[in-house]
């Protein structure tokens, strides 16, 4: 036998020998697993929790002198993107899932995003074969029918990540009338001169279209003001989530020195006792009368009610495939392509998680070269409420319902138009540049994520 075709049985003895090996490495959970046990397994197997847990146990090789600066990369990286941790408490526990989390787990195995592959290259058993894959994906859209049902799509879109907006949310009426009296009171201000409808007023979508809100004697905040529309689900209110509820929320502006300046809500609450008709109608509700707890609870209940449902995109998800034009289903393509619905995700398209402003490309750096401004409290997010350096410029994500009509935009409010948040956006957080042709698709897809309220489109009095 000549030397060369023995150096190719050889050859193709040691790749057919590795096949083998790798197939045995590699294989997929034991069909017996249950799924959420499968998937665990799978996760492990990948090595999710090197990368993407705050302490990891790193593989024996990672304190080599080359293999460490590469790891270290790779663990800064996983960690600011996805922490696991919480889905495998999920798990383990057999409770509800992020919905982001769903999302980015989704989006990572259609991609073949990871393991990545000098991880995989090391470990054979890591890397996501098909039978692999199929399970992850399975398992996605068993949590997501299971724990977050989505009844109003048509069939062909109820394991998207998004969900139409119900029409109503369970309320009592009572409540919701004296609720939307004291959302426009202005007797929650020191100086009876701001009420809550002043900086998210029902007529303007929600916000005031003001970089930063004017508070009482005409001070200025410092982060831009949310919208109260479908507030309801957010899982967190505030950009730093410090407010688990919307009561919870209701009660921080009224004492804000900056904002409504109350001194407390026993003096809130004697200004609306001074109103005998109004008390009157208050107690009738809340036979333990007006105090903070009463007062947050009525503004909360009315806030349920403030909900946009039956956009265009909301239609089109329910089978109305004219709802959208043919540029807008482009763009909704482009959205998920440029894995805009990881994090906007659910029913008001964000609001369910806090993520990283500037996972690629550092904001923060570029805001002060090119604008000259200085960094705030405000910027440093969700590190505010836990100071915890992971969560420094980490905010809650906000909605993107009605975003053609909330601007401008991101906390800060330092972007005017929708075309240059979308650029940013996609530069930002994912490291990718979108044509100008992209944008354009994508932002008439966002545009067609104005809803209607109390039956009629929304609009925006202050409209350029």
């Amino acid at each position: 036998m000549k030397k060369s075709s023995t150096i190719l049985l050889s050859g193709a003895i040691v790749l057919a020998g590795a096949a083998i090996t790798y197939r045995m490495v590699n294989q997929a959970p034991d069909a017996s697993l249950p799924a959420n046990q499968a998937v665990a397994q799978i996760l492990d197997d990948g090595g999710c929790v090197f990368c993407h847990t705050a302490n990891p146990q790193l593989p024996f090789y990672a304190d080599y002198p080359v293999a460490k600066i590469l790891i270290k990369k790779d663990v800064e990286e996983g960690y600011k993107a996805f922490d696991i941790e919480p889905l495998l408490k999920a798990l383990a526990d057999g409770t509800a899932p992020n919905e982001v989390d769903l999302a980015k787990v989704e989006k990572c195995v259609m991609d073949g995003t990871m393991p990545l592959m000098q991880y995989y290259l090391a470990h054979w058993g890591s890397s996501l074969t098909s039978e692999k894959q199929a399970i992850l994906l399975s398992w996605v859209a068993a949590e997501r029918s299971n724990f977050f049902p989505n009844p109003l799509a048509a069939d062909q879109f109820k394991n998207e990540p998004v969900r139409p907006i119900p029409d109503s949310v369970s309320v009592d009426a009572r409540k919701v009338a004296l609720g939307e009296a004291l959302y426009h009171d202005t007797r929650l201000s020191g100086d009876g001169t701001i009420s809550c409808a002043t900086c998210h007023g029902i007529e303007t979508a929600g916000v005031d279209n003001k970089q930063y809100s004017e508070g009482i004697g005409g001070q200025k905040g410092g982060i831009n003001a949310p919208t109260s529309y479908n507030a309801v689900f957010n899982f967190v209110q505030f950009w730093d989530g410090r407010a688990e509820t919307l009561a919870a929320q209701a009660g921080g502006p009224p004492l804000n020195p900056v904002e409504m300046g109350s001194a407390s809500f026993d003096e809130i609450a004697a200004r609306l006792s001074a109103d005998a008709a109004f008390k009157k109608a208050f107690c009738e509700v809340y036979p333990e009368g007006l105090n903070e707890a009463t007062i947050t609870d009525a503004i909360a209940e009315y806030e349920k009610t403030l909900l946009t449902p039956n956009s265009p995109f909301d239609r089109y998800l329910k089978g109305e495939d004219e709802a959208m034009t043919a540029e807008q289903k482009e763009g909704y393509a482009l959205f998920k392509d440029y894995k805009c619905a990881t994090c906007h995700a659910g029913v008001n398209m964000g609001g369910l998680s806090y993520e990283l402003m500037g996972q690629r490309a550092d904001y923060f750096k570029d805001r002060e070269v090119n604008v000259k401004s200085g960094l705030t409290d405000a910027d440093n997010g969700r590190w505010a409420q836990t100071n915890v350096e992971r969560d420094r410029y980490r905010f809650k994500t906000p909605t993107l319902r009605n975003v053609a009509l909330t601007w401008p935009y991101y906390h800060d409010g330092s972007v005017q138009t929708l075309d240059e948040a979308v650029s940013m956006m996609a530069r930002y957080q994912t490291g990718r540049e979108m044509k100008a042709e992209e944008v354009t698709k994508v932002v008439s897809f966002l545009e067609a994520l104005t809803g209607e309220y109390k039956g009629k489109p929304l609009t925006n009095t202050n409209a350029k």
